[in-house]
């Protein structure tokens, strides 16, 4: 077990690579982990590939070898069962920089998750499972620098040497619990992952936190000093947070400055940034001002299933979703099981605007797995029932008693219209019946 025992390969040439994939294609299982720089510059790229069979580590220098597609073929082989942690970004930076397409894939972070662990970081369980300490220091070092010291090779054979164990313990686990389907659907879903390129997107400025409470003016404004952003942090090979923050963007933004004082007072007078980039991101604003180009529509993440039409309100949609919370706790406190194991707040959110009535419905919720339906489908389809039920005796049920819910809402109502016409009151009165 300890990474001293094993020996460790590096892949710095076509033919080192070619020796160990004709190994690797004769394994059943494999770790895989990459390395990467996207703290340290702006185009981000894989800058190691770790591999660990049963007894022996691999580190591929991508770097210096220029074709990988036979390490492609092994990544893609159902037969290889291929282990990772967290492997989200993995994946998409494989797809990104290689095309390399997973299949047969097993998440130790996804399955630690299920198993109920409060700590699911790799150090955490390779320490409280192995009773080995894995020092992280590395964690945010710039892989694109070469030579590669021992110390870094130590760090990055770590990540994948463990692995396989941890995969054995893991299974046999989630076997026993009947949570091994679980897991196997969750990777079969993060193994489809596509990576969602920055320099592409001219609408970088959607993703910054606190750009949709901006009014179009300061959206236009926020979108100029995002280019701006983009193009100096391609100038300076640098990741864009670290040339301008985003808060200081949305500062900007909101106050929109017309003259260079005001763009001091709102940055640091005599920051480096100040000197730099002040005139260029008081050109930006100016520049965000004048524009008239419409703005985007909003847009999902990504694109919804198909699926039953949202027929209802958002305050019914919010109303459900609060049920549908409480059920989650019931679940949880009733079952013992991890969150992870009932439901997200964004598969809650699509079942209380879609309303699934039969389980062919319930399939077609967006991001709702099979292991759930499974599990919790009929509560789900019942108390959907239960809450349309009360959605059709709401305006008797208010009707006869004034003081049931939306009761002390029409009361607010009445005294907020003060000398509206009676047949104005009325008609609050029905809308809030109706909510």
């Amino acid at each position: 077990m300890a990474m001293e025992d094993s020996p460790l390969v590096m892949v710095e040439d076509a033919e080192a690579l070619a020796k160990m994939c004709e190994r690797l294609k004769t394994r059943s299982v494999i770790g895989v982990d990459t390395e990467s720089d996207s703290m340290h510059h702006f185009q981000e790229k894989v800058c190691l590939i770790q591999i660990s069979d049963v007894d022996t580590d691999y580190i591929v220098d991508p770097l210096s070898v220029k074709d990988l597609s036979p390490l492609g073929e092994i990544i893609n082989d159902p037969k290889v069962l291929k282990i990772l942690h967290g492997a989200d970004y993995d994946i998409v930076s494989l797809k990104r920089d290689y095309g390399f397409t997973f299949r047969n894939l097993f998440d130790t972070m996804i399955a630690a998750q299920f198993l109920g662990f409060v700590k699911f970081g790799l150090a955490d369980l390779v320490r409280d499972t192995f009773g080995v300490f894995m020092d992280k220091k590395y964690q945010t070092h710039d892989w694109a620098s070469r030579p590669l010291l021992p110390e870094h090779l130590e760090y990055a054979r770590g990540d994948t040497h463990f692995l396989i164990a941890l995969h054995e313990l893991m299974r046999a686990k989630l076997d026993r619990k009947g949570r091994l389907k679980m897991v196997e659907e969750e990777c079969r879903i993060l193994a489809e992952r596509e990576w969602r390129s920055r320099t592409s997107d001219s609408e970088s400025w959607t993703r910054v936190k606190g750009a949709n409470r901006l009014n179009a003016s300061g959206q236009r404004v926020l979108r100029a000093l995002c280019n701006l952003r983009d193009l100096r942090a391609k100038e300076m090979d640098r990741p864009p947070y670290k040339v301008f923050p985003d808060q200081i963007l949305l500062r900007l933004a909101e106050l929109q400055p017309t003259d260079f004082d005001t763009v001091a007072s709102l940055v640091k007078p005599r920051s480096p940034l100040m000197r730099r980039h002040g005139e260029d991101m008081l050109a930006a604003v100016q520049e965000g001002l004048n524009d008239e180009t419409p703005l985007p529509e909003p847009r999902s993440s990504k694109p919804r299933k198909a699926g039953p039409p949202t027929r209802y309100g958002m305050r019914e949609t919010e109303r459900l979703m609060l049920r549908l919370k409480d059920w989650r706790a019931t679940v949880k406190k009733r079952t013992k099981v991890p969150m992870i194991m009932v439901a997200s707040n964004n598969q809650l959110k699509a079942l209380a605007g879609w309303r699934p009535h039969t389980t062919e419905e319930l399939f077609q919720v967006e991001d709702l797995r099979e292991w759930q339906i499974k599990l919790y489908g009929p509560e789900l389809l019942e108390l959907v029932r239960v809450f349309e039920a009360s959605l059709e005796s709401a305006p008797r049920a208010a009707t006869a008693a004034p003081g049931a819910e939306g009761g002390g809402r029409r009361k607010r109502r009445r005294r907020r219209g003060g000398a509206r016409g009676g047949a104005e009151s009325s008609g609050a009165e029905a809308s809030g019946a109706a909510e």
